[in-house]
C-alpha cells in the first residue's frame, strides 16, 4: 500500500435524501483500488458477490492495525470522531470476516488521483 504523504485526501459518501451530510473523513494515503479473488483447490476463481471495503473503513485499519495508533488517535487524523472510527473498523472487520469465511471477492475501490 501506499505512504501516507503530504495533505490527506478528503473522501465523503454522496449522500442523497434526508438528514446531515457525512462529515468529510481524511485519508492519509493514495488507495489504487484493488480486487482479491479467492480461488479454490483447483487454481479457479469463486465467483461470488463481493464484498465491497470502502475507502474510509480501509484506513481506519491501517490507522489502528497497521501504523498502531490509539482509536483516538486514528479518529483524530481522520477527523472524525472516536465513535465514528469504531464503527468504521468494526464495519471493516465485519466485512473482512464475511468474505475469508464465505470465500468471497474483496474489492477496494480506487479514490481519484488528486490535481497538484
Amino acid at each position: 500500500m501506499g505512504e501516507a504523504r503530504g495533505p490527506p485526501w478528503r473522501w465523503c459518501w454522496g449522500r442523497q435524501g434526508p438528514g446531515r451530510r457525512p462529515k468529510p473523513r481524511f485519508i492519509w494515503f493514495e488507495i489504487g483500488g484493488a480486487t482479491f479473488i479467492p480461488i479454490d483447490s483447483s487454481g479457479k476463481p469463486i465467483q461470488k458477490e463481493p464484498v465491497y471495503i470502502m475507502p474510509d473503513e480501509l484506513e481506519a485499519l491501517r490507522l489502528v492495525y497497521l501504523e498502531g495508533l490509539t482509536q483516538e488517535e486514528a479518529a483524530r487524523r481522520m477527523n472524525v470522531s472516536r465513535g465514528t472510527l469504531w464503527r468504521m473498523l468494526d464495519s471493516a472487520r465485519k466485512k473482512l470476516v464475511q468474505a475469508l469465511v464465505e470465500m468471497r471477492p474483496i474489492v477496494i475501490p480506487s479514490i481519484q488521483s488528486r490535481e497538484k
